[in-house]
């Protein structure tokens, strides 16, 4: 249901209280307090003043009301005891900061998050183990100290590395504070000061000049062709002017107020823009203030990626700790020693727990990072990388982003035709005709009627990247010039301007009087430019093919259908007209007067019409139609003109050729829009006065029932509903943009994507991404990268887990059948650790398999990390035949120093016995316990090399999951290689560089013993080529349901 709409606009930010107000004192005193008092003004529940909206009608009063209101003289200005008063009540007008989390903080979070709590409770048991073994025998191994001094170092080690690849915390309010200017020229008692902004009160009377920045929130007393740059603010690509006059209930459209932060800019009505304003709200009362409270209030959602890890942590956290727990109790009922059943409990917890990984996930995602870099996509935030492959919704800012923010003419209209102009980055494909006479005419109106200038010193830039002194309009007027006829400058020089009325609101046209350079027609020519129907008013004729024909109604009729086509595409519209003033009248000496207007601005000739716009970016259309494929919707979020907004999205693909809107569909069955179903519209613009008034049932209906939806004339309270409401459809919400007005969505999405030129420092601040060449295109690079991140982090953790179990069976097995240890955890450490780190950090290096495009995005909620087929199959299938192979490799060398595998069964207790030196094997040779611990560590080193060769297999068989390894290129992934050359070499290190390490439990393993796991690193590779094959021969099926992970 609508509500009905209260008397007082409200600006859908969130509300302030007032500062309780400080003692009087010393003025240096009080001041050096305001912002302590500044921040003990938080609410209590913030989430709830986000729902606030704050109540603004300054722009409604007259002066007199004004001057009531804030106790204030607009002529003489506060006092400075009644201004210092004001200070200490309200503070400074800056910008309250955010709290921040102390580093140590940080560094600590990192000590005991994931995996590290586990292995400090396993170090822990390790040392408390080793004080009951020393209390009893002093004599006693420093196995369990060393073991519990290398978790501790791996913790650390870890712990640092994580620490220092952290992505830097956003800090949204420095760059804010960025923007206030350093001095404001203020009138306090009937003098003109220069004070610092920090100081500036409400009622204050400041003066901005253009090029300055707007000190705070003001009200327009007077002003002097001033407009302002809102486009960070608004998304409005055209300077907006700015009066004293009320001309709008919205306080975010009215031209009588200047907001804080955006910038007073010259105009073509004097030399330099100026304004006189009364000061209505400082610092955090500010609208810049109230979006920045948004987005530093926004609380930082945790990524998908993030929700992933921690759901794995959690999963491998409980096996290990349920596993050992488990075993601990059987090994216990089985008569063991509590020592030696804790000691076991720890290996199981080492076996379970992969070590590396999470440093492995962070170094993959760094280098994706650095991959996305090269592409332009800067990754603020690590994890932000495989958010966007999950992206499901791209929420979109207009200007800047979808556009090339700048204006640009799109269409012209003359002899009686439209034609369509380039509108790409450099203009270089004009296709009209150049070579009509109202073209020649049109183009030379286009030329003098114009007050904008290239900055000196830019000769070699190219004209479309050439800095101009004026406004946008006449911005675009100016390069298109120069583009089609050459040097301007030279043209201007060669028709030199004798008199010029500027634009203004009030006669909404521009007209200058020129001498021509044709030396045999010495008459001045009258040029003019304006609003297409003031322009028309003052025309009798009009110019067809070179010719002057009178204006009847007829080709009124056939401009106003051209003037509406053009201005129904969201273009604004320019008409064009000149006059050549008679010689006999007008002589060479005449003297022009402005103010007397002696001469005459009727009975002129019109000429043509040109329209322009803020035209897309040529790889926009692509990269929407690449988004569509990859089943990804995108939003059009935008402050600017909903029949702009539309224009726009309909030319980039937002809105598909063929689909309608509420509002097409009325127009083309010529009924009244109450009267369509909603249901027939496949596209929905929505505005903000219409959003404003909805319910979130009512949002929600709009998000889940339309595909292709634009929302127009939006506040930043208002995006961050919709981001919301996205989530709220279980969406994985990516916002891009690039102004102040976008980042708290920037920071409220999933993932936030800034700008990098055009950007705004707060939107960069908020966004976890920015594309460093303003190109909306390079989401969809970052799309493709983000999924390639998923799909390697899937093969990641699945090359991982495969060992655990083959780490793990060993203890199984020793307390279950009495067998001398096969792996120790120190060995196991040196796995998780060392042979296995490069190799899992080699698979972020694998291409994209060839169907990565084109399926739909993950549901964050169903499409796991780890799900179920990935752990069947790690740990059931690839993980228990890699167990079998490590244990042949074991069998065979005990076997061939006479212990054959029967004779191993119950031989533990004997074999741990320090005091039996004379245990015989199968061939009745005696073994001392020194023999027997050399021999036990070179089944260590063994059951390693077996799960080191069999993981060279799981490596490659983990570059796909889908298809072939033929199919990927079994060399097209060279770091692969690598990965393999240093698993090998790490091996060979251990057993013949370290082997005499008494501390490590390794020896020199004897060549042979390297080839028994070949076999079944086969035998893994064509298992695992059988699995992919049924799954392409039967999509859909039980197999590839159970069998794909």
């Amino acid at each position: 249901m609508r509500q009905k709409r209260s008397e007082i606009y409200s600006v859908e930010l969130s509300g302030t209280k007032d500062i309780v107000r400080t003692d009087q004192g010393d003025d240096k005193e009080k001041y050096r307090g305001l912002k302590n008092n500044c921040l003990e003004r938080k609410k209590k529940n913030q989430e709830e003043d986000f729902q606030k909206e704050l109540q603004l009608d300054d722009h409604k009063l007259n002066n007199r009301e004004l001057e009531k209101k804030y106790g204030t003289n607009i002529i003489m200005g506060l006092s400075s005891t009644r201004a210092a008063e004001l200070l200490a009540r309200d503070g400074p007008n800056s910008l309250t900061p955010p709290k921040q989390t102390p580093e140590i903080v940080k560094f600590l979070k990192q000590m005991v998050g994931g995996f590290s709590i586990l292995l400090w409770v396993g170090a822990f048991l390790c040392w408390i183990a080793y004080g009951i073994q020393y209390s009893s025998d002093k004599s006693a191994s420093l196995n369990n100290v060393y073991l519990g001094s290398v978790l501790v170092l791996v913790v650390i080690l870890t712990g640092v590395f994580a620490y220092y690849q952290e992505a830097k915390s956003t800090n949204i309010m420095s760059s804010f504070n960025k923007m206030i200017p350093q001095q404001a020229l203020v009138i306090r008692d009937s003098e003109k000061k220069t004070i610092p902004a920090e100081q500036l009160v409400v009622g204050d009377i400041v003066e901005v000049k253009g090029g300055d920045q707007i000190p705070a929130d003001i009200r327009v007393l007077s002003s002097q062709g001033c407009r302002v740059d809102n486009s960070s603010l608004t998304g409005e690509s055209e300077p907006q002017p700015r009066s004293s006059e009320f001309t709008h209930e919205n306080p975010l459209e009215t031209k009588n107020i200047c907001f804080y932060s955006t910038t007073c800019l010259e105009a073509s009505t004097s030399p330099i823009g100026t304004v006189t304003g009364m000061v209505i709200n400082t610092g955090d009362r500010t609208i810049i203030g109230h979006i920045a409270s948004l987005a530093s209030g926004v609380g930082n959602e945790k990524t998908p990626i993030a929700i992933e890890i921690e759901h794995f942590v959690h999963i491998v956290a409980g096996v290990a700790v349920s596993i050992g727990i488990l075993f601990f109790i059987i090994a216990v009922s089985m008569k063991y020693r509590v020592l030696d059943s804790l000691i076991f409990l720890i290996g199981i917890i080492v076996a379970n727990v992969p070590e590396g990984l999470l440093g492995t996930v962070t170094v993959t995602l760094s280098l994706t990072a650095k991959r996305m870099a090269k592409k332009n996509c800067l990754v603020k935030n690590l994890e932000a990388v495989e958010t966007l492959g999950s992206t499901s919704i791209i929420c979109s800012d207009k200007t800047g982003t979808l556009t090339q923010n700048r204006m640009t003419v799109a269409h012209l209209w003359f002899d009686n035709q439209i034609f369509v102009a380039d509108t790409s980055e450099d203009h270089s494909n004009q296709v009209f005709d150049q070579s009509s006479s109202t073209w020649a005419s049109l183009s030379k109106i286009i030329t003098l009627c114009n007050r904008a200038e290239f900055k000196p010193g830019q000769e070699n830039v190219p004209i479309m990247k050439k800095a101009v002194i004026g406004d946008a309009s006449e911005t675009a007027l100016l390069k298109f010039s120069e583009v089609l006829l050459g040097d301007v400058m030279e043209i201007r020089k060669r028709n030199r301007k004798v008199v010029e009325i500027p634009f203004n609101s009030t006669n909404k046209f521009q007209l200058s009087i020129h001498e021509t350079d044709d030396p045999h027609d010495k008459r001045f020519l009258m040029v003019m430019k304006g609003a297409p129907e003031r322009i028309l008013e003052k025309c009798s004729t009009i110019m067809i093919n070179g010719e002057e024909h009178p204006l009847d109604k007829s080709t009124a009729k056939t401009f106003h259908t051209a003037y509406m086509e053009l201005g129904g595409l969201g273009e604004r519209v320019l008409g064009f007209c000149h006059l050549y003033l008679p010689a006999d009248e007008f002589p060479e000496t005449y003297s022009f007067d402005i103010d007397a207007m002696n001469f005459p601005t009727s009975n002129l000739c019109f000429v043509g019409l040109l329209s322009m716009i803020d035209p897309p970016r040529s790889t926009v259309p692509d990269a929407v139609t690449k988004c569509r494929s990859a089943g990804i919707k995108v939003i059009m979020v935008t402050g600017d003109h909903p029949i702009t907004a539309k224009a726009i999205a309909k030319s980039v693909g937002i809105i598909s050729a063929n689909s309608e809107t509420v509002e097409d569909i009325a127009h083309r069955l010529n009924i009244p829009v109450e009267q369509v179903n909603q249901r027939d519209a496949k596209a929905a613009i929505v505005t903000g006065m219409e959003l404003k008034d909805m319910s979130l049932e009512q949002l929600d209906e709009i998000l889940a029932n339309y595909q292709e939806i634009v929302f127009a004339r939006t506040s930043p309270q208002q995006k961050l509903i919709i981001v919301e409401g996205c989530q709220r459809q279980d969406a994985v919400v990516a916002v891009t943009g690039d102004g102040v007005n976008d980042s708290p969505a920037l920071k409220k999405a999933d993932i936030g994507i800034a700008m990098g030129i055009a950007g705004s420092d707060a939107a960069k601040n908020a966004a976890d991404m920015v594309l460093l060449d303003d190109n909306f295109a390079s989401i969809v690079t970052g799309v493709e990268e983000g999924r390639l991140i998923f799909d390697n982090l899937k093969k990641t953790i699945a090359y991982t887990l495969t060992k655990n179990i083959a780490e793990l069976c060993p203890f199984l097995i020793y307390i279950i059948a009495g067998l001398p240890l096969p792996i120790g955890t120190i060995t196991i450490l040196f796995i998780d650790l060392g042979t296995d780190i490069i190799p899992s950090i080699a698979l972020a290096y694998e291409k994209a398999e060839s169907d990565i495009m084109n399926r739909k995005p993950r549901h964050k909620k169903k499409d796991r990390l780890v799900n179920k087929p990935l752990a069947v199959y790690s740990y059931l299938h690839i993980g228990l035949m890699q167990a079998l192979g490590a244990f042949l490799v074991y069998f065979t060398v005990y076997a061939q120093e006479g212990f054959l595998p029967h004779t191993l069964i119950n031989l533990r207790v004997e074999w741990e016995n320090d005091n039996v030196n004379d245990l015989e094997d199968h061939y009745g040779q005696e073994w001392t316990r020194y023999q027997r611990e050399y021999l036990e560590w070179t089944g260590y080193t063994a059951f390693f090399v077996g799960i080191l060769v069999q993981q060279i297999a799981d490596l490659i068989i983990r570059k796909t999951r889908r298809n072939s390894i033929f199919q990927q290129g079994l060399f097209r992934n060279k770091v692969i290689w690598v990965g393999i050359a240093s698993q090998i070499i790490i091996g060979l290190i251990l057993s013949y560089g370290l082997g005499s390490v008494t501390a490590l439990n390794f020896t020199m393993l004897r060549a042979q013993y390297w080839f028994v796991a070949v076999p079944h690193a086969i035998l893994i590779w064509v298992y695992d080529e059988v699995r992919k094959l049924f799954i392409r021969l039967y999509p859909g099926s039980w197999w590839d349901k159970n069998m794909y992970y």
